[in-house]
């Protein structure tokens, strides 16, 4: 039987009050419950989320002092004793931001775990994966196929499985159009490559040539830059090749003017997405225009754990390259600072040894 030897100590990123910073120190290393598994995080993905969470901005308290970040991906060292042989030890896992749910609620039986109001979330509501070993619910952990790289399959375990859960509630179709908001990005990069691996057109848009250089590398059909755009809605409807604009607008920005403009461009009977969370926005939208063009607006939260597994086949057979650069956990707070000022293209990693 394999065994590991565990620390008693560990380095993390720990938020101590709300609003940060995060300070990187020892903290002990948790013990597993009954149904719950130790793991050894190698590398953590960096979301927008985690700036939220130690910000404290989202209506959702958290908790403090805190340990983010809910893209862990790393080895089962240690498991609960109602954990079943179907996870051994030295199992690839990973750490997403739903720990946990109760399995037992009108949600969780209809595979709608992610509502469940008892659900413990990663880096907010329970300690995250910033930090050398984290604790996860068994019945939640992403089965991280064998040989997959964990580095690069780190931002899957949020960004990937999020984007790839919109694209399905968006009812998108194979030769349809879709419009990536925030197609630059952490999520827009993967957002791009899931609905080109599902056979659905891109319009990328986000601001900048280097984020339009990443969304055609990536796959994207066509790029407008909201920087330089006289006529964003001209331009994404122009994107098309009937010009009545896409059939469907993944929302992944982190401000609220593009909620509002979303229904002026997408064709009717289309679907608008919302997935980012911009601190205190709120959408809005004409009731004539929307009801004669009858559009959908909804919002699309993260994967269940079939989601989960089919954004992680994707992975496995090629068809997502994450954009990602990895530092030592030690410079989580240079990665938000980044953040903050809008310079990340593609998605941050965090090596949890250095």
């Amino acid at each position: 039987m394999t065994t590991y030897d565990i620390p008693t100590e560990q380095w993390a990123q720990v938020v101590e009050a709300p609003g940060g910073p995060a300070v990187y120190k020892k903290i002990p290393v948790p013990e597993p419950g009954p149904d719950e598994v130790l793991i050894h995080v190698k590398y953590s993905g960096v979301c927008h989320t985690d700036l939220h969470a130690m910000k404290g901005d989202w209506p959702i308290p958290t908790k403090i002092p805190l340990v983010g970040g809910h893209e862990g991906a790393g080895i089962v060292v240690k498991k609960g004793s109602l954990v079943g042989d179907d996870i051994p030890l030295g199992t690839p896992a990973g750490i997403k931001w739903l720990n946990g749910s109760c399995l037992s609620c009108s949600f969780c039986q209809q595979s709608d775990e992610p509502l469940c109001q008892s659900a413990l979330l990663s880096g907010y509501t329970v300690d995250g994966s910033f930090q050398q070993y984290a604790i996860a619910k068994a019945a939640h952990i992403a089965r991280i196929p064998e040989g997959v790289d964990l580095e690069e399959v780190a931002p899957v375990l949020c960004a990937g499985i999020t984007v790839y859960k919109g694209l399905k509630e968006s009812g998108v179709r194979p030769g349809q159009w879709v419009a990536v908001v925030g197609a630059g990005g952490g999520l827009g990069s993967m957002a791009v490559q899931y609905a080109k691996a599902m056979g659905v057109h891109v319009v990328g848009i986000d601001g900048g040539v280097e984020k339009g250089e990443s969304v055609k590398r990536l796959g994207g059909s066509a790029y407008v830059d909201y920087m330089t755009s006289k006529d964003l809605v001209g331009e994404v409807k122009a994107a098309t090749p009937d010009g009545l604009g896409p059939h469907a607008v993944l929302l992944l920005a982190v401000s609220e003017k593009p909620f509002q403009q979303a229904t002026e461009y997408v064709r009717s009977r289309g679907a608008v997405v919302c997935i980012g969370l911009p601190a205190g926005a709120y959408l809005k939208a004409p009731v004539f225009d929307t009801v004669l063009r009858m559009i959908t607006i909804k919002g699309s939260y993260v994967g269940n754990r079939q989601d989960t597994a089919e954004a992680l086949d994707f992975f496995q057979r090629g068809l997502i390259k994450v954009p990602f650069k990895t530092v030592g956990l030690s410079q989580l707070g240079e990665v938000y600072r980044m953040m903050e000022e809008g310079k990340i293209v593609g998605r941050y990693v965090v090596d949890t040894s250095k």
